[in-house]
Parts: C-alpha cells; structure tokens; sequence
C-alpha cells in the first residue's frame, strides 16, 4: 500500500467518522436512560442509540433490537433545548413502553412543534424533501383542470394561482384530498376517480383544498387552526354543499 493511498483511507475513514458524529444527538442516550427512569418504565433499561434523521416533517421513531433501541429523531430538532428533546423522548418512550408522558414534557412539546420558527423551518425541509408530484390533473372519468378553471372563476374571481394538480396513486382510506403548501400541490383520492362518482362530489372536493390556498393553516395561541370559523362559513357557498355531504357520508360504500 502506498503513502498516497493510505491518506485516502484515512481521510476517508474521517469523513465516515464525522458524518456519523454529526447524526449523533449530543447527550441523546443520558436524556432516553433518564426520560425513561422518569416514566417508570419496568426493567433494565436498553441501550440508547438516539440520532438525527432526514424527515420531512417532526417524525419521532423508535425501534429495540435485543437489547438497543435505535432512535430516530428528526433533525428539525436539531439545535433544539434539552427540554424539547426530553419531550420528544417521553413521548416515543410513552408510545414503546404504554405510559403516559408528563404533561409539562407535551407542553413543551407542543409549544416547540408550534413555534413559528419551526414551521418555518419545517417547511423548507419539505421544499427540499419532500415528494412532488407530476401535474396530471386528468384522471380516468373525472379531470381536474377545467374543474379548478371552473370553481376559481365561480368562488375565487380567478384570483387563485395554479397548483399542480394530480390523483393519489393509491386509494386512500380515509383521506379525500390534500393540500401541500410547501409544495403547491393539490392531490385527490384516486377512489374518487370513479364513474358512479358525481362531477359535483369531486369538485366539492377539490374545492375544499382550493380554500386551504386561500385560508393558510394558522398557529394561535399554540394550537393548530385548519379549518377557521372563516373556512367553513366559505365552504358552505359550495353550490352542491348538502348533496355532495350526502353522497361522502355514504363514500366508499356507494
């Protein structure tokens, strides 16, 4: 082996090194040992392995291999107090062991989860991660293109930008639709996409995501408004409201 190739290991073996420490969440076994004896959970407690990972979104996950729990933390949490990491551990703890976090941990919790740096910083993570779907608005009966034409020059004086527009590519069980601000995207239920589906019953739909372009989800008082007294009042101008609520109370069955 040469001199030139050994330094190419070992600066390569550093760089595996570093990438690794930096996944690491800094005292991350010492809060999960002590969250743990907090709760009271029975029994020897596992090694800890606790890092940051690349999520969308503040997705916490747990799971024990013999005798170690790999953790999995997201790394919207980076830089984050120790309280919200103790928060973070009582809850995926709580979830693994069935006991019940303490509340003063879930405020806390919940205040960061609501704070709006990070839903700021939440939502340049999902700019840059998450999954854009393709405009297709066409599905195999039903197209949504000449709808939201139609349904933002009926209700939004056309003053409402194009998103992409697109079916899910699998049914969804109970989800109709969903709007994505980080990704301007708008996505309806393939299930929907069917001949005994009414025309009115998918553009009700496509309709309801169209006011969450209108009526941004707000963070008050550290709680999550998606629907505001303002939506709802708006979503009951639909023409078709009462028969397309109809239909939906018996959807998927119909």
């Amino acid at each position: 082996m040469t001199a030139r190739h050994r330094r190419e290991l070992e600066s390569t073996a550093t760089q595996i090194r570093n990438r690794l420490k930096a996944k690491r969440v800094p005292g991350g076994e010492r809060i999960f040992q002590r969250i743990y004896t907090r709760l009271g959970c029975e029994g020897r407690p596992p090694y800890f392995v606790v890092e940051f990972h690349p999520y969308t979104g503040l997705t916490l996950t747990v799971r024990v291999r013999e005798d170690t729990a790999y953790v999995r933390l997201s790394d919207a949490l980076h830089d984050a107090p120790t309280p919200v990491v103790e928060a973070a551990a009582a809850i995926l703890l709580g979830r693994l062991y069935r006991r019940q976090p303490p509340k003063d941990l879930l405020e806390i919790y919940r205040r960061f989860s609501y704070a709006r740096t990070t839903r700021l910083r939440l939502h340049r993570l999902r700019q840059h991660r998450a999954r854009r779907v393709e405009h297709r608005p066409a599905g195999t009966h039903h197209d949504l293109g000449p709808l939201f034409v139609d349904l933002n020059q009926r209700y939004f004086e056309n003053l409402l930008p194009l998103p992409r527009l697109s079916w899910s590519k699998r049914g969804w069980r109970s989800l109709l639709g969903c709007f994505d601000p980080a990704l301007q995207q708008i996505v309806l239920n393939r299930e929907l996409d069917r001949k005994t589906v009414p025309e009115y019953v998918v553009a009700y739909v496509l309709y309801h995501e169209m006011l969450h372009l209108k009526h941004p989800m707000k963070f008050a008082r550290c709680r999550r408004e998606s629907h505001s007294p303002s939506f709802r009042k708006e979503e009951k101008k639909f023409r078709d409201y009462q028969r397309a609520m109809k239909f939906l109370d018996r959807f998927p069955a119909c």
